[in-house]
């Protein structure tokens, strides 16, 4: 397995070996002693999510604030651009991003720890996401950054994406951070 450290703080691009012929091919998706002794991720999933979306489709950047999720992301079918971004005011590379672009084809997985806003833009006709997450899904704890805030600059490689009515509207991270610290005053 190839890890790859990335410019933020315990994200991580993950190679694992793919053992191919003829027939096709075999690969580990996960093995927990594995991840835990090579990238160091020593945690339990609870939930496995699965998606799937056409070309175009931008989800997120989503993040749960009080129960925050670690991911671990892989793409079964089609080509996506992943991105993970710091959104901790406290860290040195607050608002600082990492794309990556995972797919069928290269097998490539993204471990995000808990704490990172994420989300995904579709760049091939669909796409199967899959990934693995470290907390349950809550309603009422999520939250999201707008995709086209100009104070992170992705380039999400696509002209026009397709969003649902909450990616639409959500903040800026200034927004995010000035309503936190509101929130933490009162």
């Amino acid at each position: 397995m190839k890890i790859t450290e990335t410019c933020l703080p315990g994200v991580l691009l993950v190679e694992p070996k793919l053992f191919g012929d003829s027939r096709g091919f075999f690969l580990e998706t996960f093995q927990a002693e594995r991840y835990r002794a090579e990238l160091g991720i020593d945690v339990s999933f609870v939930q496995d999510n699965h998606s799937r979306s056409i070309c175009g489709v931008l989800r997120g950047l989503h993040f749960q604030q009080e129960k925050p999720q670690g991911k671990l992301v892989r793409v079964a079918r089609g080509r996506i651009l992943d991105v993970a971004v710091d959104i901790d005011p406290d860290s040195p590379t607050f608002g600082c991003h990492e794309a990556c672009v995972l797919s069928d084809d290269n097998q490539r997985q993204l471990w995000i720890p808990p704490g990172y806003a994420h989300g995904f833009a579709v760049l091939s006709a669909i796409a199967d996401v899959e990934y693995k997450c470290t907390e349950y899904y809550d309603p009422g704890d999520n939250s999201g950054i707008v995709w086209n805030d100009p104070q992170l600059a992705i380039d999400w490689q696509l002209e026009t994406p397709i969003l649902s009515d909450k990616d639409a509207v959500l903040p800026t991270l200034a927004q995010y951070v000035s309503r936190i610290r509101e929130e933490s005053l009162s």
